[in-house]
């Protein structure tokens, strides 16, 4: 063993800085756009519905899913700065493909496919910085430095949508460069910026990061990923299993977390417009500057936790954030009488169903409203008559939606940071490369379905059904929790080396 000195402890943290502002990079990368492609899709190809805005969502994490084990296998035998070199690389160029899905004179909406699921691949270097973190830091620095990870992960979901508020300034039209055959408006320039923003994570990685390994006690040993060669020094403390049913377990609770969030984020543009008759440029603006206050509210909750981890702990936490996020679906449920308006250019347009008679719509009509169907040129808002329940379902108010966006963008950081932290925790000292990899293509996984499962239960059935089966599933994730809640401890405090 070889004590640390005060030049490899200033070096081994700067470098995990710079995996902090990889992985807020490669959340921001992801959500940057989330709340504009619903109404980019519909501009770029009229064609698309709501259905396949589930499919674009979705083929981020497709893309991650595939890449994240892959990563995170590349990382424990090569020098790391490789696999994160060349994701962010390919995230990089994923996001100008991106600015460019409006150019093909066909077929647009699967070249956005395309350029998300790129972005996601690149995204797979998640399990190299989780597996780097793990190998860097001490037993007593562990938690903290878990926690600050997926605290920058979370801030980027949650702040991505504030760099689109901002560009929503730019408007639709923006300016068109015809000699690089670009459109920079309110949907693009949001890409470009991210592609800007991979461009000087590279450079900095290059630039400042280092490979570096402790042990369980903070003394410096030898990495493989330096120079690919020789072995790392033996470590008697990571002697003993690892407990599969507590690994498991947390890749289910972590599926279930980012599941309600990938649908959560999701719905918020549809719901806003189908319920508010809000326009697409409205849609984007107003959520941006609700998921901004989440964001401000998320970053006072990292604080808070990573102080109340250390007097209740990480399971009692993890408890009472999927409380929280159950409140909030329960309360985002259709509680009241009045209807939603409907999307009436659709009615002029004479695109009600045959067997549903536009008589059939007058009572729900104002005068108002009447009015609404001789605008020719507005654009058409309110909830479209081709989704069945707006018919009769009654609509969510925005005070309900509020309410719930608060809570859920409470208690999803708190599970975030939670269980990533454990599962860090019960693996120990052990290489997780491939661990993490396994549990970000969980979490992958889960930002397949759950936009696939919103826009699909949404389209068809209506947000009663959907919230309700939600509501359905954190509960029985709460129950999973109960049933394992004395298994998930440390690795050392398992075989007795420290105490909980």
């Amino acid at each position: 063993d070889v004590v640390e000195t005060q030049e490899h402890y200033k070096s081994r943290w700067r470098s995990i800085w710079i995996m902090y502002l990889t992985m807020f990079l490669s959340s921001v990368g992801f959500s940057i756009v989330i709340m504009s492609v619903w109404p980019y899709l519909q501009k770029i190809d009229p064609s698309a519905d709501a259905s396949f805005l589930g499919w674009i969502i979705a083929s981020y994490s497709i893309g991650q899913m595939v890449a994240s084990p892959l990563f995170g296998l590349w990382s424990n035998y090569r020098p790391r700065r490789e696999p994160l070199v060349v994701s962010t690389a390919i995230s990089v160029a994923a996001n100008c493909l991106y600015a460019y899905v409006h150019v093909p004179h066909s077929h647009n909406k699967y070249c956005m496919l395309t350029a998300r699921a790129l972005v996601g691949f690149g995204a797979g270097n998640v399990a190299v910085v989780r597996s780097y973190i793990a190998g860097a830091t001490s037993l007593t620095e562990r938690t903290s430095a878990m926690a600050n990870t997926s605290a920058c992960q979370a801030v980027g979901f949650i702040l991505g949508p504030v760099f689109q508020t901002c560009f929503t300034l730019i408007g639709e039209e923006g300016v068109t460069w015809k000699f690089l055959c670009l459109q920079l408006n309110m949907y693009t320039a949001p890409v470009l910026f991210g592609a800007l923003l991979g461009v000087i994570n590279i450079i900095l990685i290059f630039a400042i990061f280092r490979e570096h390994r402790v042990d369980d006690m903070g003394r410096q040993c030898k990495s493989i990923n330096s120079d690919g060669q020789g072995s790392d020094v033996p470590d008697q403390n990571t002697e003993g299993s690892i407990d599969h049913v507590a690994v498991v377990t947390l890749n289910v609770l972590f599926f279930v977390i980012l599941f309600v969030f990938a649908v959560f984020e999701t719905i918020a543009t549809p719901l806003t417009m189908d319920m508010y008759s809000w326009t697409r440029k409205e849609a984007v603006f107003y959520n941006g500057i609700i998921l901004s206050v989440i964001g401000i509210e998320s970053v006072i909750v990292f604080m808070v936790v990573k102080i109340l981890s250390k007097k209740t702990g990480e399971r009692a936490i993890l408890h009472a954030g999927l409380l929280i996020v159950l409140i909030g679906f329960f309360i985002l449920l259709p509680w009241g009488k009045k209807l939603p308006n409907i999307q009436w250019q659709e009615i002029k347009n004479n695109s009600i169903p045959r067997t549903a008679p536009t008589e059939m719509l007058m009572p729900f009509w104002s005068l108002q409203e009447m009015q609404l169907l001789s605008n020719h040129t507005a654009e058409p808002v309110g909830c479209p008559v081709t989704q069945s329940w707006c018919l009769n379902t009654p609509m969510i108010y925005l005070a309900q939606y509020i309410s719930s966006d608060v809570l859920i963008g409470l208690g999803y950081p708190v599970c975030n940071v939670m269980s990533y932290t454990l599962y860090s925790k019960v693996l120990g000292p052990k290489p997780q490369g491939v661990y993490m990899g396994w549990l970000t293509a969980s979490g992958s996984g889960a930002r397949i379905l759950g936009p696939v499962f919103v826009s699909q239960i949404y389209t068809h059935l209506g947000p009663r059904w959907a919230f309700s089966l939600i509501c359905g599933v954190v509960v029985a994730s709460l129950l999973l929790l109960e049933i394992v809640y004395k298994r998930l401890i440390a690795f050392s405090v398992r075989y007795g080396r420290m105490q909980e």
